[in-house]
């Protein structure tokens, strides 16, 4: 028997799932594009492998398209599909055909997609040799519009740094505090992944007063210390410091570092791009 599915007029067999309208399909007639629109805030399990760093963590994703004027809406359920697709063996060495082909199933000219884990990096202590795992907050901001892939990727490490002015106008000691420094680099095409993570790390910190070593003991806290005490610098020095080896590597970038200032009620901030 046959029975017509209302609001389409299209006719259906008893006991199949009637056809439904596709309202996001429809046509807008208002002559609008939207810049950007979608879903946001996705969490969703993750396996990073970038062939040197592999793990297994949450991630937190987004999910954009350019809607061109003539369409009243984009699937979102297909950014959900290409979010698991994406994170279940996430590769930013080879993110770009899986963002070409999600734009292709959405029609859409232009698609983002922001993912954002924690990734670990070993770190050993200075003096005493043992080795625990530093963690840094990691992003990566992709785009694929015009046939090509553009992705910016960041790190955000803590350091600790220790204040020239201080150490120059005190009899002993001086202030030190931890600082975040936060590094972004941009790749396009074949190079959008213009840096691995631990590369990235590596630049970040190589600014600093000293490391910040998670697990520590007295000799190692005493060569940290000293450590601080012989390489004071101030966040324009850290930011120049970390531009300067990302020119030398002719890496497109921006740098910022804030210092948690520990005798003054506010942060210090330095920002460098080039």
């Amino acid at each position: 028997m046959l029975f017509h599915t209302e609001g389409t007029g299209l006719p259906h067999t008893a006991g199949e799932a009637p056809a439904l309208h596709d309202v996001q399909n429809e046509r807008d007639g208002r002559g609008i594009e939207i810049d950007r629109v979608g879903i946001s805030n996705v969490k969703y399990p993750v396996l990073f492998d970038d062939g040197d760093v592999r793990q297994h963590g949450i991630a937190e994703a987004a999910v954009t398209v350019r809607l061109p004027h003539d369409q009243r809406g984009t699937h979102m359920s297909r950014m959900v599909a290409l979010v698991r697709d994406v994170l279940s063996h996430f590769d930013p060495r080879a993110v770009g055909s899986a963002l070409k082909e999600g734009a292709d199933s959405l029609d859409a000219p232009a698609l983002y997609m922001d993912v954002a884990m924690d990734v670990a990096t070993e770190v050993r202590a200075p003096a005493s040799g043992i080795t625990s795992q530093a963690v840094h907050r990691v992003t990566f901001a992709m785009q694929w519009h015009d046939g090509r892939i553009c992705m910016d990727t960041s790190v955000m490490c803590v350091v600790t740094s220790l204040c020239p002015c201080s150490k120059t106008i005190s009899d002993y000691g001086a202030h030190n505090q931890r600082s975040e420094v936060t590094l972004t680099v941009t790749g396009e095409g074949d190079a959008a992944y213009a840096l691995p993570i631990r590369a990235l790390v590596d630049l970040a910190t190589s600014c600093a007063s000293a490391p910040v070593v998670p697990l520590v003991k007295r000799p190692d806290e005493r060569v940290l210390t000293m450590q601080a005490y012989d390489n004071p610098a101030f966040v324009e020095d850290m930011v120049r410091d970390v531009s300067t080896a990302c020119r030398l590597r002719g890496l497109s970038h921006r740098v910022s570092v804030r210092n948690l200032e520990s005798i003054h009620s506010h942060d210090a901030v330095a920002v460098l791009s080039g």
